[in-house]
């Protein structure tokens, strides 16, 4: 047997939302920054992305990290974000998973009960603080880089469903953000394809409607997801709310979503809802939480924001060599609309 190319995988999850950890096998990722090697892998090793998350070898609701070693004097390791149609600049749960493997692992070094690591990601550098017991990472808690609005209460008209209220902010993606309950949702398990459905069609009508542009980087993409949010609710006393992420090309988010509940704090904090200190437990459409705090404030270009803080746990589920056969018949995989509902 021989493979032209051989990649080591860890799979992992956090709080259900799969992120597998490439530990080897790339090969050389050029760049000065994480964010550099994101736009190079983007143009020039965009097989991998193929390879690792496309059928037969991959699914829509999988995405993957690359390690890589980082040039910044403060960070400890580097990683990438592959995802099923774009390479994000930051990933609260892919964060988790790659904190949690390179320290279940032994990459990186483990002191419990505390092991605290830098990361650069491509957004920049998030500090992570693990609760260790026993070899197992029991909890990850990371700082983001600041999450800001775009636009609040825009009025975007959506084909087939009249005028849609809608925010947009960014939480390390670009998210348009929409009250569940003012369309007819709940945010259960059986909502599922009608949420993805329709989320995908917002996206398109937010993107259309309401340009942004990420202030000191064009290169950053724009509006790529639609996230879904319940009302806000009291428990025992803790501010508490439901949503879910709709992923291009349209499935639902598993976890609560890093960057989704990144974005929701910026917005929170905009309508006076929360305070810097305030923690939100945040719930996806699985029942997995997050528990999402506003560190501090900040300014992004002319935009407030706030400084997000995620925790969530993440569970390492295998590892194993992947392999491509030369006369594999599907060198960069395929996609089918009857799950990927847009096909690559």
């Amino acid at each position: 047997m021989r493979w032209s190319r051989v990649l080591s995988v860890v799979d992992s999850h956090c709080e259900g939302e799969i992120g597998r950890v490439i530990t080897g096998g790339v090969g050389p990722v050029r760049g000065d920054t994480m964010f550099d090697k994101k736009l190079y892998l983007e143009r020039h090793l965009d097989d991998i992305r193929k390879m690792v998350l496309f059928e037969p070898r991959g699914a829509v609701w999988h995405n993957a990290n690359i390690l890589l070693p980082s040039n910044h004097p403060e960070a400890d390791m580097g990683f990438c974000i592959l995802e099923t149609t774009e390479y994000p600049a930051m990933s609260g749960s892919n964060t988790i998973c790659v904190a949690t493997v390179v320290l279940e692992t032994g990459i990186l070094p483990m002191r419990e009960p505390v092991t605290e690591l830098v990361l650069e990601a491509p957004a920049g550098l998030i500090r992570v603080r693990c609760e260790c017991r026993d070899g197992k990472v029991l909890s990850v808690r990371l700082v983001n880089q600041p999450a800001f609005v775009y636009h609040r209460g825009a009025m975007v008209e959506v084909a087939g469903h009249g005028t849609v209220r809608m925010d947009v902010a960014y939480g390390g993606m670009t998210y348009a953000l929409v009250e569940a309950a003012e369309l007819g949702f709940a945010i259960e398990p059986s909502e599922a394809r009608d949420l993805c459905v329709l989320g995908q069609k917002l996206k398109a009508a937010a993107v259309e409607q309401l340009p942004v542009t990420f202030p000191g980087n064009p290169d950053m993409p724009g509006i790529t997801n639609t996230e879904f949010m319940g009302p806000l609710r009291r428990e025992n006393g803790q501010l508490v709310a439901r949503n879910t992420v709709v992923v291009s090309p349209g499935r639902c988010d598993r976890s609560p979503c890093g960057t989704g509940s990144s974005a929701r704090l910026a917005l929170l904090h905009a309508r006076g809802d929360m305070a810097v200190g305030q923690t939100l437990i945040h719930e996806s459409i699985t029942g997995s939480r997050f528990s999402c705090t506003i560190d501090g404030l900040a300014t992004v270009g002319p935009h407030p924001a706030v400084i997000p803080a995620i925790a969530g746990q993440a569970w390492v589920t295998g590892l194993y060599q992947m392999g491509m056969a030369p006369t594999d018949p599907y060198q960069h995989g395929f996609t089918l609309s009857d799950t990927w509902m847009e096909t690559a």
